[in-house]
């Protein structure tokens, strides 16, 4: 088993060996469930979250594990529990492996010590964000067929987004040119690329990353409104229409329509918002697979009625 905390862990081979099985895993189709397999996952989602916890949840669901049910709204972390011990008490309860997001950078280098089970990292504060990072690699090499000789902008609240950090990481280290583009009080030198103004990214990428302005993170509150943002930062209709012919459009999510991605853009022909959801799933499943190791463990899928996907 092996937990997964930032694709910087990882070699070039094993990113590589996780999307060839999620990709396997999706061809499937409808055959892509698997037997139950009577191993207990939990899901300690301590940040509001849509994308990532209903996509780890369809993807344990899918590979045949039980999900233990928790809420941090409810649970003894409101009476001062610390995060360690949580996890302690979800090892002790008997479940394999644990999905954590934390408002707490690294937050796991607390857990390295006196925690025996497989840890999944689904986005620590502004650090890093590694199964987001492995759904747009799979989402990009659908679309190019190849993770390399590509120019990828990323574009909006750098300073604060796991998201790019992440997705720049992998994506220089498989040889990719990265352009940074947003507000200069948001530049982060902790990211590699090269900053650039908004409109050069967006006509010279191949694929245009737009973050969502992470508000939460600020300690003051965005000096511009959300109109004067769009139209300085923004994906705009006029900035799309300049983009390269065969680009896409891709955004981590939320999306906040008519900020950072005109709303008409998020549904169109350039665009890969929902597609990008619909991967992490398979993405999700095959980095659980390698993390805890279930190839060989009662992997086999099953048919499923059709009842069972509504």
């Amino acid at each position: 088993m092996a937990n997964l905390f930032s694709l910087n862990d990882l070699t070039i081979n094993d990113i590589k060996g996780i999307l060839n099985r999620a990709e396997q895993i999706r061809e499937m189709g409808r055959e892509g469930w698997f037997e139950p397999r009577h191993l207990l996952v939990a899901n300690l989602f301590f940040e509001p979250s849509t994308r990532t916890r209903t996509s780890f949840e369809a993807a344990e669901t899918r590979l045949g594990l039980k999900i233990l049910d928790f809420s941090s709204n409810v649970s003894s972390t409101r009476k001062g529990e610390s995060l360690y011990d949580t996890v302690r008490t979800m090892e002790a309860v008997g479940a394999e492996a644990v999905v954590i997001r934390h408002k707490k950078d690294r937050y796991y280098e607390e857990l390295n010590d006196g925690i025996g089970m497989t840890i999944l990292n689904a986005g620590d504060g502004a650090g890093n964000h590694p199964t987001q990072a492995l759904l747009d690699l799979m989402t990009i090499r659908q679309e190019f067929f190849s993770l390399s000789g590509l120019t990828v902008a990323i574009i909006g609240d750098l300073r604060y987004s796991r998201v790019a950090r992440s997705d720049a990481e992998i994506l220089t280290r498989l040889g990719n040119k990265v352009l940074l583009s947003g507000p200069e009080e948001w530049k982060n030198d902790q990211i590699p690329g090269t900053y650039v103004s908004v409109d050069e990214a967006i006509a010279s990428a191949d694929v245009v990353i737009m973050l969502r302005i992470q508000h939460e993170r600020h300690e003051q509150a965005m000096k511009m409104s959300k109109e004067d943002y769009h139209n300085r930062y923004g994906l705009t209709k006029e900035r799309a229409a300049r983009m390269k012919p065969e680009s896409i459009i891709m955004h981590p999510g939320p999306v906040n329509r008519g900020v950072e991605l005109d709303s008409n853009l998020v549904e169109s022909p350039h665009s890969r918002y929902f597609k990008q959801i619909h991967n992490g799933v398979y993405a999700r499943m095959a980095a659980i697979e390698w993390a805890l190791d279930l190839n060989g463990k009662s992997s086999s899928p099953r048919p499923v009625p059709m009842a069972e996907h509504l």
